[in-house]
């Protein structure tokens, strides 16, 4: 067996769904909404299912979604891409990452990665031959300096590996990190994968792509998600979009992990980014009211909510109280009822960040549950 799968273990998001299924506990620990998505978009996938053709796909996706694709981010971050040459269609997101890492990184190639992460990362980039190289991003504000890049660039750095808004952090990168960025790519010629799914979750300012960057705009690709545009994270349809060198480069890949995505699915979508602004308006605003009414009365009971930028994310920070932040989390699921996500799970170094990930993408009901189970253990931290 492969080492780098073999000797996984079993991801605590797995363990930690198991634990709520079983004790009956609220579930804030994995980030899926409890609605099921934009009605419109499932009953315009519906429709293509029956009246469409259901053979594969084209390999770079349907033209109707790649040309929806190029005028909803024309339209909603003013970028400009030929759907015909500088947008593909993937299985997902994290299909997309991997495709990327494949295309990108030969054995021996330094990545660069920040830390806390997205936990596909580094298996994929172990499996591609890759070296990680680790930015650890520290709290409150988890942004990274000239200091943090020098520390990981070097003459073997082939590609970065971004996530903006970040999960778990959720951390929108700013305009002075992507020009510094841009500065270390350029000087080293390495290439960024850039990790959008979370671009229309962004809560108190416009999305910042890399591809805004002009030093990053040619050695950079974007993934986005319809999944988590649309609340539909179990349809897994990604969106590659870039310079054509980059994009061709990971066609080569992709059309070796899964080929094609499901047709009836990129109808649906298609659909969806054709949708007004008012609607994609209306859905945000009913997160941010969630996410404030999470945060604001966890907040007046005494815990220290972290600033959440984006995503379906607000974290705690437990502080000096928690020693082991696993072992207060199994606590909180089997003495409290609400199972959450330590944010050491995130972090391949073993750094014991004291910090709780909630999601509060949840009826007002479920959020209730948690807050009250959150608030009874309150007297564990004191």
């Amino acid at each position: 067996m492969n080492p780098i799968f073999a000797d996984l273990p079993t991801s605590i998001f797995e363990i930690m769904s198991l634990e709520a299924r079983t004790r009956g506990a609220v579930n804030l620990g994995q980030g899926f909404p409890e609605t099921d998505g934009f009605p419109e978009v499932r009953e315009a996938a519906a429709r293509a299912l029956g009246e469409q053709s259901n053979q594969y796909a084209p390999m770079r996706g349907l033209p109707v979604l790649r040309q929806a694709v190029s005028a909803f981010y024309a339209r909603t971050q003013g970028l400009a891409f030929d759907p015909d040459s500088e947008v593909m269609i993937t299985s997902g997101a994290t299909e997309a990452i991997s495709a990327a890492i494949l295309a990108f990184v030969t054995p021996g190639d330094e990545v660069v990665l920040f830390e806390p992460m997205y936990d596909a990362y580094l298996p994929l980039v172990r499996r591609a031959g890759g070296v990680p190289k680790i930015v650890q991003l520290r709290p409150p504000h988890w942004t990274f300096g000239e200091d943090d890049l020098a520390a990981v660039f070097s003459d073997r750095t082939r590609l970065v590996l971004l996530t903006t808004p970040n999960n778990p952090t959720t951390h929108a990168v700013t305009r002075a990190e992507l020009d510094l960025l841009a500065r270390y790519c350029e000087r080293h010629d390495a290439y960024v994968m850039s990790d959008e799914v979370w671009e229309q979750v962004i809560f108190d300012q416009p999305h910042l792509s890399v591809l805004h960057v002009p030093g990053l705009k040619d050695r950079a690709v974007k993934i986005g998600s319809a999944g988590k545009i649309f609340s539909l994270t179990g349809w897994k349809v990604g969106f590659v979009c870039g310079p054509k060198p980059l994009v061709d480069q990971m066609a080569r890949a992709h059309q070796f992990i899964t080929f094609a995505t499901p047709p009836a699915l990129q109808h649906g979508v298609a659909f969806g980014l054709g949708l007004p602004q008012a609607r994609f308006d209306t859905a945000l605003s009913e997160l941010r009211e969630q996410r404030d009414y999470l945060a604001g009365h966890l907040a007046r009971a005494g815990f220290r909510v972290m600033a959440a930028d984006g995503t379906y994310f607000v974290n705690i920070d437990l502080g000096e109280a928690v020693s082991d932040p696993v072992a207060f989390a199994f606590e909180l699921v089997a003495r409290h009822g609400v199972a959450t996500i330590p944010l050491k799970a995130f972090c391949d170094s073993g750094r014991n960040l004291p910090i709780l990930r909630l999601c509060f993408a949840k009826s007002r009901a479920t959020l209730d549950r948690g807050i009250a189970g959150l608030v009874s253990a309150q007297e564990r931290l004191l």
